[in-house]
């Protein structure tokens, strides 16, 4: 269980996610919380990479309930979280981020310890993807962005965040006939939709989201996607009013209360991993992104709880 709020300031002590242990011995988890510091896969603002320090530092104000009427009891009584802390990443070498992150991956996922991995910008997702799909086989992706992340990059240059489901793709790491893009808007995805649906992918824009809204959306993922199934959530998915502390936002997106129903409607599906990438503290108000993100991270944790 997390530490007791009430048992010396929670503002205090080396941060984890909501105070969760830290530890790097798997025989002791359910669930490992792990920070991927990397951002520079990025094309317009930088800073990302201070997104799990951003996030562990807000969820501490988060208590271990469950919320609403949709759940009884924190995660924490029926699942072992700890705090793996952040895998290493070397500044100014995608490349070989990608495969040091993808390396130390691969064991936790062997251990079958569920990974909720913290970007990073996007990039870092598809480190992520192959470990799991080492383990896994091709999988089903639900992903939630402003932007399909399906530009081609150059020969030479394969890699920034655009670049990740098309690469993913090429490498059969994911079926994009069983997955789903939601809430994908704005001028710079406008270039790029047409190739995404082309490659199969069931795009569901926002203005899409804002006809059919959350219920229906929920029943179109579910009667698309099929396990094993990977959960990537970027947070400019959400509009910049809710979430304005990220590198590339677009407007007329989700609002908080949008990404918070979406999230909870992944209860009970197969999900094997799940990332959430792009918060850029740097660029935050009052901690708001932040926040959102450490609720998101947390709304997660209790969809993976035995119904």
């Amino acid at each position: 269980m997390p530490a007791d709020w009430q048992r010396g300031p929670y503002f205090g002590s080396p941060q984890t996610f909501m105070r969760v242990p830290a530890t790097r011995d798997l025989a002791y988890a359910d669930v490992a919380i792990i920070g991927l510091p990397m951002d520079i896969g990025t094309t317009h603002r930088p800073g990302a990479r201070y997104g799990p320090r951003g996030i562990r530092d807000i969820s501490c104000q988060l208590f271990p309930h469950g919320f609403d009427s949709l759940f009884l009891a924190p995660p924490f009584n029926q699942l072992r979280v700890v705090d793996y802390g952040d895998i290493e990443t070397y500044p100014g070498y995608i490349e070989q981020s990608l495969k040091k992150s993808q390396e130390e991956l691969v064991p936790i996922f062997k251990a079958g310890v569920f990974p909720v991995c913290l970007g990073g910008d996007h990039t870092i997702t598809l480190s992520v993807l192959r470990a799991a799909a080492q383990q896994h086989g091709t999988l089903s992706l639900i992903h939630f962005d402003a932007h399909p992340d399906f530009w081609g990059g150059e020969a030479d240059r394969r890699y920034h965040h655009g670049t990740v489901f098309r690469i993913a793709t090429e490498e059969g790491l994911i079926d994009p006939a069983a997955s789903a893009q939601i809430g994908i808007r704005g001028s710079i995805s406008a270039t790029i939709i047409g190739q995404a649906r082309a490659a199969g992918f069931n795009v569901i824009t926002a203005d899409d989201f804002a006809s059919l809204g959350p219920t229906a959306t929920l029943e179109r993922i579910r009667g698309l996607v099929r396990g094993p199934i990977y959960v990537s959530l970027d947070i400019d998915s959400v509009d910049p009013a809710f979430a304005p502390g990220t590198g590339t936002p677009e407007v007329a997106g989700f609002s908080s209360r949008d990404i918070v129903t979406l999230v909870r409607g992944l209860r009970g599906l197969p999900v094997v991993a799940f990332d959430l990438v792009e918060v850029a503290p740097v660029y935050d108000s009052a901690e708001i992104t932040c926040l959102l993100a450490a609720n998101l991270v947390y709304e997660f944790l209790l969809t993976l709880m035995p119904e």
